[in-house]
């Protein structure tokens, strides 16, 4: 698996360790990833901060996969923001969206998703089928979800950050490994308590080393290169044919019944697809062999 490294990537995840306290980290910051996720979309300020925390934290824990794959995390409820999707791939190229069907009218998890379930499908080139997991929607924040999800999946302490708005979104994870007590009986929470200091605004301006040296200046801090997290989902009118096709004719023309052609619209890679009354019918002509 080749990794893309960039010294100055505009989009990233950068890991860390806290040397003398086996303590690991992971900061991501999505700028040009996320402005793409959201171009043309209209989304609610509440829901895209949903989506974009949810973004970052996809990211982290791609970056963290022993056996790098794609991720898909899907969060169903029953409140007025009743779909979020997150894919990434193991290059770390990443898509999303919302859908919200109704007035939203609070700011807290609860009262956006509703009752539901967040659920998390993996696929590695080790694995003969995906691994899916269901993840209680228990917490009242993104950040309160995944932080019980990594440390019941890690069985590890586990902490998580994350701050959003129209320009960036941005996660910062910590976690504590089995030998740091050994080291320092009261590092994790001395960190714990630092990590707790940082602002929304600090996350969200500031890059990786210099947050790094403001929350834990005394701390001996390896910093390893950020790699770089992308947007890359190019039109692919053919994928959209061939499902065309898979629906058939006849279900694909009662589809032009009370319009002039048909809309197919991509929300993962945020396309949208027109096709004519005589683009339907060259797609159905017979195909000859030449």
């Amino acid at each position: 698996m080749s990794y893309l490294y960039n010294m100055n990537p505009t989009s990233y995840i950068q890991r860390f360790m806290l040397e003398n306290l086996d303590i690991k980290g992971v900061i991501v910051k999505l700028t040009d990833v996320w402005q793409a996720m959201q171009h043309d979309r209209g989304y609610h300020p509440a829901a895209a901060k949903l989506l974009g925390e949810m973004a970052a934290v996809s990211a982290v824990l791609a970056g963290n996969l022993k056996h790098p794959g794609r991720q898909v995390f899907q969060a169903q409820g029953d409140g007025p923001v009743n779909l979020l999707v997150v894919d990434c791939t193991e290059t770390l190229n990443l898509r999303g969206f919302a859908r919200v069907d109704r007035h939203i009218s609070g700011r807290d998890l609860p009262s956006l998703l509703g009752e539901g379930q967040l659920q998390l499908t993996l696929k590695t080139l080790e694995m003969e089928q995906p691994y899916q997991s269901l993840i209680a929607l228990d917490g009242n924040s993104i950040a309160e979800v995944f932080a019980h999800y990594f440390e019941q999946s890690a069985q590890q302490p586990t902490d998580l950050w994350l701050a959003c708005n129209q320009e960036a979104s941005v996660a910062l994870f910590v976690q504590k490994l089995p030998s740091s007590d050994e080291k320092d009986p009261d590092g994790w929470r001395r960190i714990q308590a630092l990590a707790e200091t940082v602002r929304d605004d600090e996350l969200l301006t500031l890059d990786a080393a210099t947050l790094l040296r403001r929350l834990f200046a005394e701390e001996d801090t390896r910093l390893y290169p950020a790699r770089a997290v992308t947007h890359h989902w190019p039109r692919d009118p053919e994928k959209i044919i061939d499902m065309l096709l898979t629906l058939g004719k006849d279900e694909v023309c009662a589809m032009l019944d009370d319009c002039d052609g048909v809309t197919i619209r991509d929300e993962l890679s945020n396309h949208s697809y027109q096709f004519n009354v005589e683009e339907i019918e060259a797609i159905f002509q017979p195909r000859t062999l030449h």
